[in-house]
């Protein structure tokens, strides 16, 4: 079967490759629309391929920490003449928003790029900000114009805000930045703020301050009324100007060169040190920073002139020996204290206090004045060493007088001690007494119901005898009813005690016993005697 259907086989192919059975089926042709579809098919599947890491590797924009990438559009719209910046989407150029880290993928042909760094902005200093794009600024104008919603409308220049310590992602295209030290105002110190820009003083109206031209209002250019406490503060360098001006007391010492001299009524030349301790009041600092200047000039244009001024005025009234000795010295202090203070106030300069610590005399007059003052002193001396010889007879006075004091105190004191102590043990003895009173008391009435309860119980006793007799005597004469008499009764209560030890009572050998009356009906045995017989034995 199986070399059968392998014949049959073999017949049919052989019948297949006939010619003229070839030529009964059709020849394929070309399909172009076939072939070029082929194609296009495996084209796309190569892009498919290719076009992902195309993307990674060409499109890619990879930003580490610290980093921004600044667009940049090939094809759009082209910038107006003196534009630098694309501000409306779809312009060709620099873009002025900037891409932050992380990953992003644009198309290389119509975007190009570039890296920088983040602008970081150290600690202790400020960034001041200036625009590299937009409208040219009026003439004069310091602060360039800022428009939040139209970026069209901002202004080259310097930008009013300002930027603190950190990290920012500023277009370097768009901004440059500048630092500057942060404004510290110290302790004790208070800082006077200047405005660099603003309607000037001559040329406007001061509302706040009249026709003052040393302050000015917000707004204005010029000092302003306001002070900075202590701290850190971030202002723009360009918009205002900031002094540090110190309210803590400054003393100077008026001395050598910067003595005050003066001649008195007499002629004479005296010389004056001393110490000036002042400060600037907060309210006035800026005023006065504007119109004096620093704490030197305070000193140099304010205190000393008027101090001197007074210092002559006042001298030449007394003469120089007045400034030696006497009360004139600590009144010329005084004097040129109230006279410093009264004008400082006008200026704002506080004048703490004025201390004369020295006033030199003229040679001529010194050693005269020094004679007299020891003599002065020796006197003194001995006023002192009589008052003081006086001051110890008092004290040996009032020490006897303390020692009396003492004895009487002391003497006192024992007899109400000895007071104290008697009405003390005679209260201790009325206590113990009341004590042993109110025991007694308390024994007699413990004794008392003690008998109580005895009689009592003794009582109880006695019913309880006298009822128990009773029922005894009861029962006898119910048991005598019974049996007749009283010797009946007898009888049994005898029969009843003697029934339980009959035995024994019968067999004792004993001859004061019962048993012995039984003794005669025994019968007798020779040389011998009776035996006592007993429970358990026969006879």
């Amino acid at each position: 079967m199986a070399k059968k259907h392998t014949t049959m086989k073999l017949k049919s192919i052989t019948n297949s490759s006939d010619p003229a059975d070839q030529t009964k089926q059709p020849v394929s042709k070309f399909d172009p629309s076939k072939f070029f579809g082929s194609i296009w098919i495996v084209l796309l599947l190569i892009v498919l391929m290719g076009l992902p890491p195309m993307v990674w590797f060409f499109w890619r924009i990879e930003l580490g920490p610290g980093e921004i990438a600044i667009l940049i559009a090939k094809t759009g719209t082209d910038l107006p003449s003196g534009q630098i910046l694309a501000l409306k989407p779809g312009q060709k150029g620099i873009q002025l928003e900037v891409l932050s880290e992380g990953r992003y993928f644009r198309n290389p042909y119509f975007w190009d790029w570039k890296f920088t760094k983040i602008t970081d902005i150290p600690a202790g200093k400020l960034g001041v900000l200036n625009r590299l794009y937009g409208q040219e600024p009026a003439p004069g104008q310091i602060i360039a114009n800022t428009d939040e919603f139209n970026k069209e409308k901002n202004q080259k220049g310097i930008v009013a805000d300002v930027l603190r310590p950190g990290k920012y992602r500023i277009n370097p295209y768009a901004y440059s930045v500048k630092l500057f030290d942060a404004t510290s105002i110290p302790p004790g110190s208070v800082g006077v703020v200047t405005s660099l820009i603003g309607q000037g003083v001559l040329n406007t109206r001061n509302p706040a301050n009249g026709d003052d031209l040393f302050l000015v209002s917000k707004g204005m250019k010029g000092v302003i009324p306001e002070v900075l406490d202590p701290g850190t503060y971030y202002l723009n360098p360009y918009m205002v100007n900031v002094v540090a001006v110190t309210l803590q007391s400054q003393r100077f010492e008026m001395s050598g060169k910067d003595a005050i001299s003066f001649f008195t009524s007499d002629g004479f030349t005296v010389k004056v040190e001393g110490t000036i301790e002042f400060s600037i009041s907060r309210d006035h600092a800026a005023r006065i920073t504007h119109r004096i200047g620093d704490m030197d000039d305070v000193l140099k244009k304010i205190i000393l002139p008027r101090a001197r001024g007074f210092s002559r005025i006042e001298g030449s009234k007394h003469p120089a020996v007045n400034f030696i000795v006497g009360e004139t010295r600590k009144q010329f202090q005084d004097s040129l204290e109230a006279h410093l203070r009264k004008q400082g106030d006008t200026w704002g300069v506080d004048i703490r206090s004025v201390l004369i610590r020295n006033i030199v005399p003229p040679d001529k007059i010194a050693s005269v004045v020094r004679d007299r003052e020891v003599a002065v002193q020796d006197a003194r001396k001995f006023t002192q060493q009589i008052e003081q010889a006086r001051s110890q007879a008092e004290l040996v006075k009032q020490e006897m007088l303390a020692q009396q004091n003492q004895v009487r105190v002391q003497a006192d004191t024992a007899r109400i001690r000895a007071l104290i102590a008697a009405k003390q043990a005679l209260s201790v003895q009325l206590i113990a007494a009341q004590r042993e009173l109110q025991v007694s008391l308390l024994e007699r009435d413990a004794a008392k119901f003690q008998a109580e309860a005895i009689l009592a119980k003794a009582k109880g006793d006695r019913d309880a005898i006298q009822q128990r007799n009773k029922a005894q005597a009861a029962v006898l004469k119910t048991q005598t009813q019974a049996l007749g008499s009283g010797l009946e009764l007898a009888r049994l209560e005898l029969y009843r005690k003697l029934a339980p030890r009959i035995k024994s009572i019968l067999s004792s050998d004993n001859e004061q016993s019962l048993g012995s009356v039984l003794w005669p009906f025994l019968p007798k045995m020779p040389n011998t005697k009776p035996t006592q017989v007993t429970e358990g034995t026969k006879p």
